[in-house]
């Protein structure tokens, strides 16, 4: 064994010990090998001081030298590797090394205590930054931390981090090491699968190493054949390991694995992470540990048990599983864990001497009593079906007391699996549904028998209509083993049929009794004992959605509401603890949803469990309490004035969709629910769900004007509305015959200067504007504002909302001295009246931006941009909508001034939130396909240029029509990429197909003035010149001169461009 000396000059000296001579006291480094580490050659040549790798050996030498030892070893340079020999005799002695150090110092180099462990950081941050260490990764340092008594850890500026005492929790957790096994227990009482699991997540450069590097961990000696891979070497070592431990097996308590009465699902699917974390729980010195398995009846607590039992158990003197459905079914179990144990151990004599069909309380002490033995302390027992508790407030006669049936010492493994959240007797390990689609389809194809499900539509949606749930899972496979049904007929049947469905599908061996919704029933008979408004709240969520209910969407009563309601909903803690007692049971659990939250956390149920209530509990539909619900989630709709309303609206659209579907299929009592009908297609027009707000706004104007009639001011409000929604569909005169309809009758009802008809006159010139009738727009504009100085003031918010959309229209108009003064002047009302942070400053603060973009003051609009960025997303979070608006205009801006990777890390913010806030088909998800595929093809993209414009333009015509104005842009856009690519008649159909569909969108005068269409008429006169066409190209030309003059004026640069462009065009050719 080579030596380093710390020599009193402060050089290192290298000296050579045969094995008798070794120095009893000598410290031990262990590290990641990393780039220039200094080997034995470098030290030898003197080259080594120049490397980084020196800076690890002054450490070492001068951290042995601080603790009073002359010498120390670093694998790198006090072995020679360059010979075989010696590289071979030292890994097999490398762990007999690290035992016989006196001190073994852990260099970290990836952990740096002057960033993490420095004053004010806290204690988390700190152990995050250790636990991260890539140190734990290695498949050597595993050796390096279990052999030695003392092992300290320092940081790369080599501080001292504490030690494997003091860190001892962290290490475990990190490693899956035992603390026996780091205090120095003796590693053979550990079974070789728990060793090798130490190792399972490691690794070395070398895949050899893997196996080498525990040769000391089995106490095992092999020679090294570098080259014969990784699979090769550990047959050998497994061979070496089998030598050694031939012949042996737990001392007088083994007993050999069964699953003889337990169901086995033969091929288990997920669970991974919950595997570790029960293995990373029971791992332990032989103390007591528990793990407490609780979840929703169905979602496999038991196969999961089953699972962990048949993986681990190599680690286990016995496992035993006991079913606690009542107390004498455990002590059945108990009796068999007897025969089991006697049969093994005739020792035993209070067990083979015992009549195990007789006395069973005899029998379930003899049981805990051999359980209890010393030394006897790595079985595993299984609890399974704890359900009934005997629980405070349980008053059931059947209840079980698990702790009269655990051993009475404080030693071994204990799995309970139950429904209920309250044991509190071990470590608990919620099980959720399974998260990834691809494991719920692998149950359906196992259960089935029926493969390529990965790959079949009407599989996936199935395993999405089952969410997850391995019970439904099953039991819909194992129909559709045994019955000659396509999937898209079982779902049809799930959803017309369920009940039936369930009663008709064949019993499941591996959940012996119960069915898919037995299960549940048993629980809900516990909670009809406990709490009867709990129960009635569990009825009451069919007519919701099964996720996120909270306290405050109840509260909107009338006094003609039902008692119970009003009684669950009065306060927090009444209506928390009606849901405790569901959550006992399995039935529900606190909604985890990280959406911004204006109000509390709510409550979550299963979808399975909730179309149980929605077919079995509520088997006699009541239409009266869909209306109910109906009238809850109208009620809590924001109003438009309301600061943050996006928080709310978002967690109530699951909600409304679910109103919507009561209401559309009768399911619903729908008299006198107008109003709230009308809520809704509110809430849904602002969350860009347009279909549905038409069908809502519908109904609202039936049942208004059949109950209150054509001009009462709720039926205008509603035809108001409908002007908005079909606005913003690009349905131009249907919404202007609605705006007529609403003014006329808001004049006759409230008069000219009623602030209803005020928003009307506004919402006209919005219509107008976006038809490019900027003259009649800016008439609409001038008439509102006049009319809110009047009636609320010049400095009134409605009053400044007509000030900033004449700001828009002006500079549509090219009029951009006048938009700045309008949108200054909105913008300095707004702060005085609302604030500088409030939610219409800052769309003030944004138009500017885009003002200041078209003026090309880009420095201007960069920093506007900015300040409207920070106030967004401060008032609204990232990921609102308005906050993303702004994104995607700092993408435009970065794009125009030539930061095209700037511009597209904006433009894929704002896509990703988008998609995230309202799904791929929402419409600015799609204005943003459609910037990217600007984007690309001014990068010279063009193949994704195109995919870009594709995607939106499909998407566009689905939520929108083909002839709305935002797909006709995007046309545009594929004409002018199609111009680029010389694909010259392809071109010329996209512009053309722009301008049909803009005349019959605005008709054939208003389209003369719309700058859309004269932009795609410029682009049609520049191809024209391209192909040779001049007549055309003049004859286009004269148009777009015709259309800018009315709408920017002679003045206006643009026009006198197209003017250059016209008149060149005649002097090259003769005119």
């Amino acid at each position: 064994m080579r030596l380093l000396k710390y020599t009193n000059d402060g050089k290192f000296k290298l000296i050579e010990f045969l094995q008798r001579d070794i120095p009893r006291r000598y410290a031990i480094l262990s590290h990641r090998w990393e780039a220039e580490e200094v080997t034995l050659k470098n030290m030898t040549d003197g080259t080594g001081k120049t490397m980084a790798g020196y800076r690890k050996i002054q450490f070492c030498g001068e951290q042995a030298r601080r603790d009073g030892l002359q010498y120390f070893w670093i694998d790198t340079c006090c072995i020679d590797k360059s010979n075989s020999t010696e590289l071979a005799e030292a890994i097999n002695s490398m762990f007999h090394w690290y035992r016989e150090a006196t001190r073994c110092y852990v260099y970290m180099s990836d952990v740096s205590r002057v960033s993490s462990y420095s004053v004010g950081i806290s204690s988390q941050l700190r152990e995050s930054a250790f636990r991260r260490s890539k140190w734990f990764t290695r498949g050597w340092t595993l050796q390096e931390l279990i052999a030695p008594a003392s092992v300290e850890f320092f940081s790369k500026e080599g501080e001292l981090l504490g030690n494997k005492t003091s860190l001892e929790r962290q290490i475990c957790d990190v490693t899956g090491v035992p603390h026996k096994a780091l205090r120095g227990g003796s590693l053979s009482d550990f079974s070789v699968t728990e060793r090798m699991a130490w190792a399972a997540t490691r690794e070395t450069t070398r895949e050899e190493d893997m196996a080498y590097s525990l040769l000391g961990i089995f106490d095992v000696n092999m020679s090294l054949i570098y080259g014969e891979g990784g699979e090769k070497a550990f047959k050998r070592l497994r061979e070496e390991i089998e030598k050694v431990s031939k012949g042996t097996k737990r001392k007088d308590f083994s007993v050999p694995f069964s699953l003889m009465n337990i169901s086995d699902v033969e091929h288990f699917v997920a669970r991974e992470a919950e595997l570790a974390e029960i293995h990373a729980r029971l791992s332990s010195d032989g103390s007591r540990q528990t793990v407490v398995l609780h979840g929703l009846g169905g979602i496999g607590k038991t196969q999961l048990s089953v699972a962990y039992a048949k993986r681990h158990k190599e680690n286990y003197s016995a496992i035993f599983w006991l079913n606690m459905k009542d107390e004498n079914t455990l002590k059945q179990s108990f009796a068999r864990i007897a025969r089991q144990i006697s049969r093994e151990h005739l020792s035993a004599s209070r067990l083979s001497n015992m009549d195990t069909d007789e006395n069973l309380d005899e029998v379930v002490d003899a049981v805990k009593a051999w359980l209890s033995l010393p030394d006897n302390t790595r079985w595993l027992m299984i609890y399974d079906n704890y359900d009934n508790p005997r629980l405070p407030g349980n008053t059931d006669p059947q209840a079980v007391d698990i702790r009269q049936f655990l051993p009475e010492s404080y030693q071994g493994s204990i799995i309970i699996t139950t429904r209920s959240s309250q044991i509190r007797i071990g470590h608990p390990i919620r099980i959720r549904k399974l998260e990834d689609v691809r494991d719920s389809l692998a149950i359906l194809s196992n259960e089935s028998r029926r493969s390529g499900l990965m790959n079949d539509p009407d599989a996936v949606e199935l395993a999405k209509e089952l969410d997850g749930l391995p019970l439904a899972l099953a039991t819909a496979g194992a129909y559709l083993d045994q019955v000659a049904i396509s999937l898209s007929d079982y779902r049809r049947l799930y959803k017309e049929s369920w009940v039936q469905l369930q009663e008709f599908s064949p019993e499941l061996s591996l959940y012996e009794d119960r069915t898919l919704y037995s299960t549940w029933q048993i629980s809900f008979d516990h909670v009809k004992q406990q709490n009867e408004s709990s129960a009635k709240l569990l009825c009451f969520w069919a007519y919701f959605d099964s996720q996120d209910l909270w306290q405050e969407l109840l509260q909107h009563g009338a006094s003609d509401d039902p008692d119970w309601v009003k009684q669950v909903a009065k306060d927090e803690l009444t209506f928390h603890n009606a849901m405790r007692v569901l959550s006992n049971h399995g039935l529900v659990e606190v909604d985890t949803s990280t959406q911004d939250l204006i109000e509390p956390h709510g409550y979550s149920i299963h979808g399975c469990v909730h179309a149980w209530t929605v077919s079995v509990l509520n088997q006699t539909w009541d239409r009266d309490l869909a209306r109910l619900a109906v009238k809850f989630v109208a009620s809590h709709v924001p109003g438009e004035e309301a600061i943050r309303p996006w928080p709310t609206q978002r967690r109530l659209l699951q909600h409304a969709t679910r109103c919507l579907y009561l209401i559309s299929t009768g399911l619903c009592a729908d008299d006198g629910i107008a109003w709230e009908c009308h809520r809704l297609g509110f809430l849904f027009a602002n969350q860009g769900k347009l279909v549905e707000a038409e069908q809502m706004y519908q109904r609202a104007l039936q049942g208004n004007k059949e109950v209150l009639g054509p001009e009462h001011t709720s039926t205008l409000n509603t035809v108001n509305n409908l002007g908005n929604l079909y606005k913003n569909q690009g349905k131009l005169a249907e919404a202007e015959q609605m705006y007529q309809r609403a003014l006329q009758g808001y004049k006759k009802a409230l008069g000219l200067n009623h602030t209803s008809t005020l928003a009307t006159v506004n919402n006209l010139g919005v219509l107008y504007k976006n038809q490019g009738k900027l003259v009649e727009a800016e008439q609409m504009y001038q008439r509102a504002l006049q009319g809110y100085e009047k009636a609320l003031g010049p400095e009134h918010t409605s009053t400044l909302r007509t000030v900033n959309n004449l700001g828009v229209l002006y500079k549509d108009q090219g009029k951009l001295v006048e938009a700045e003064q309008m949108y200054q002047r909105a913008l300095q009302g707004y702060e005085k009246a609302l604030g500088p942070e409030h939610t219409s400053t800052l769309r003030t603060v944004n138009n500017l931006g885009v003002l200041y973009a078209n003026q090309g003051k880009l420095v201007e609009a960069e920093q506007i941009y900015q300040r409207a960025l920070q106030g967004k997303e401060k008032a609204w979070g990232p990921e609102h909508i308005l906050t993303l608006d702004t994104v995607n205009n700092l993408g435009a801006l970065y794009a125009d001034q030539g930061k095209l990777v700037e511009a597209e890390e904006m433009y894929q913010r704002a896509l990703q939130g988008y998609k995230k806030a309202w799904g791929p088909k929402y419409i600015l998800t799609l204005d943003i396909l459609n910037n990217l595929g600007v984007l690309y093809k001014n990068q010279g993209k063009l193949v994704k240029a195109e995919q870009m414009y594709q995607q939106a333009l499909q998407g566009y015509k689905k939520a929108l029509g083909p002839e709305h104005t935002s797909t006709l842009r995007t046309v545009n856009n594929l004409g002018v990429l199609y111009k680029n690519q010389g694909k010259l008649v392809e071109a010329e159909k996209m512009y053309q197909q722009v301008l049909q569909g803009f005349e019959k969108a605005l008709g054939p005068e208003s389209v003369k003035t719309y700058v859309p269409a004269l932009d795609t008429t410029q682009n049609l006169a520049i191809l024209y010149k391209q192909l040779g066409r001049v007549s055309e190209a003049e004859e286009a030309y004269s148009r777009v001169l015709y259309g800018l003059e009315l709408v920017l004026g002679k003045s206006n640069s643009r026009f006198q461009d197209v003017a250059a462009a016209l008149g060149a065009l005649r002097s090259d050719n003769g005119h």
